[in-house]
């Protein structure tokens, strides 16, 4: 039930609030003689709203409300006065009170003020949660080298309306890397489309990206724009783009190179403007080879070629990740945040989560949440595949700092074979300030050339 707090150092005026709410609004009502007791109340009691009195000897409304704003307390206050002068109500609002009124007005007029206010709180922190969620499932947390690299790169290819194909293991952020592309290119309020193409029919993926006329198959009955008319001027992200039958290959690559389509049963071509940006974790070329994919189509597709590195190839992320997941789980169950022991945390760093990546670490985290009764996830809450499976990198002793040690060896080393141990060359791709940084760390590592 919703409590409200009425402050009011007249104790005849506060209990007929108190009890005209609790007959009208039907609320738990608690009252304070005093902005000094109404704190003590407040951190106490923790009540849903407040109604406050700005006119008070000792400590008024006003100094209540810079005190709760000190604090750091989000409880919405609606102030009331007497004396008419509402130009004091506004300044009580800049100070933070989410509403106002007059000690004369009917008290209907009050409870329908409590309910907007209660109303707007609610919204306000599911937006927080949401944006919270979307954050936390993000693989883009993080700030080592291969994250701040793919960074770079979607920045850097963002503004150009061309297509990407964006490569990397399941659940490590494919479509993340596409969201980014959209919301950092030319329209970002334009439409962003999602197909996943593993996901539909084969007889009906023609009809989902082109659209198709009335009439144009059994079950047709009306005309349906596709997936590229619906993206016009965004983005279309065609998700698992390994999948996409052949036949249906030929007609996307069509698209690609005239922008135009056809409606399925239709015979007028339709002008589109929309950026495609595909991902796979399959291996194309592998597919071309096989005759599975048109190796034109695979040509058209990366001209820009984004790679998402897997989890397991930057494990020092794997603290912020865990924590932005851990925060959006506990306001997703509307729990307390919970907080990692420093030994569940090491057996995360120790996991190679080769399976599904982030994916696979946020539904550990899940799991390790709901086994953990207290505010603290301790080793004994770590799902048990995750125990008893270490990394074959990590360090021997599983501690925090050997994992990390050992993190970044791996992305340290990986760079160097990429760039074919060409010291200054690996030093610019990892973004140090010059190679002797490079030798530095491969010292403090014991990262050596291989004499072979």
């Amino acid at each position: 039930m919703t409590l409200v707090l009425v402050v009011d150092d007249v104790r005849a005026m506060s209990g007929q609030y108190a009890y005209d709410l609790k007959r009208l609004g039907g609320y738990d009502v608690l009252i304070a003689d005093s902005g000094a007791e109404a704190l003590e109340v407040i951190a106490s009691e923790a009540p849903d709203c407040v109604v406050l009195d700005l006119e008070m000897p000792g400590m008024d409304g006003f100094d209540v409300l810079r005190t709760l704003d000190r604090r750091g307390v989000e409880t919405p206050v609606i102030v009331y006065t007497g004396t008419g002068n509402f130009d004091r109500c506004i300044q009580a609002v800049r100070l933070g009170a989410a509403g106002f009124v007059d000690k004369s007005e009917p008290m209907e007029r009050i409870v329908r003020e409590i309910e907007t206010v209660l109303e707007r709180k609610r919204l306000e922190f599911e937006v927080q949660t949401l944006r919270r969620r979307l954050d936390a499932e993000s693989s883009l947390i993080g700030d080592s080298a291969p994250i701040r690299k793919l960074r770079e790169v979607i920045a850097r290819l963002a503004p150009i309306p061309t297509t990407v194909l964006i490569l990397g293991e399941s659940g490590s952020g494919k479509e993340l890397v596409a969201r980014d592309l959209h919301r950092l290119g030319a329209n970002p309020k334009a439409p962003f489309v999602v197909l996943n193409c593993a996901a539909l029919p084969e007889n009906l993926v023609e009809s989902e990206l082109f659209g198709h006329e009335r009439g144009a198959f059994t079950g047709a009955s009306a005309t349906r724009r596709g997936a590229f008319e619906a993206a016009e001027r965004g983005t279309l992200f065609l998700d698992e783009i390994g999948e996409l039958p052949l036949p249906a290959q030929a007609k996307l690559l069509r698209v690609l190179e005239e922008h135009t389509v056809t409606r399925l049963g239709g015979n007028r071509p339709l002008r589109v403007e929309a950026r495609v940006v595909a991902a796979t974790n399959r291996e194309l070329e592998a597919d071309v080879a096989a005759g599975r994919f048109r190796q034109d189509l695979l040509y058209r597709l990366n001209a820009h070629v984004i790679r998402v590195p897997p989890l397991r190839e930057r494990l020092s992320d794997v603290p912020a990740i865990a924590d932005a997941i851990l925060s959006a789980v506990c306001d997703r169950f509307g729990v307390r945040k919970k907080r990692l022991a420093p030994d569940a945390l090491d057996a995360l760093m120790g996991y190679d989560w080769a399976r599904n990546n982030v994916r696979e670490l946020r539904n550990g985290v899940e799991r390790m949440v709901i086994a953990a009764d207290g505010d603290v996830i301790g080793p004994e809450h770590v799902p048990a595949e995750i125990l008893e499976a270490r990394s074959p990198g990590a360090g021997a002793d599983g501690s925090f700092q050997a994992l990390r040690a050992e993190a970044e060896r791996q992305i340290v080393v990986a760079a160097l074979e990429r760039n074919r141990w060409h010291i200054t060359r690996t030093a610019e791709e990892l973004g140090l300030a010059d190679h002797a940084s490079l030798l530095k760390i491969m010292r403090r590592l014991g990262v050596e050339r291989p004499t072979s």
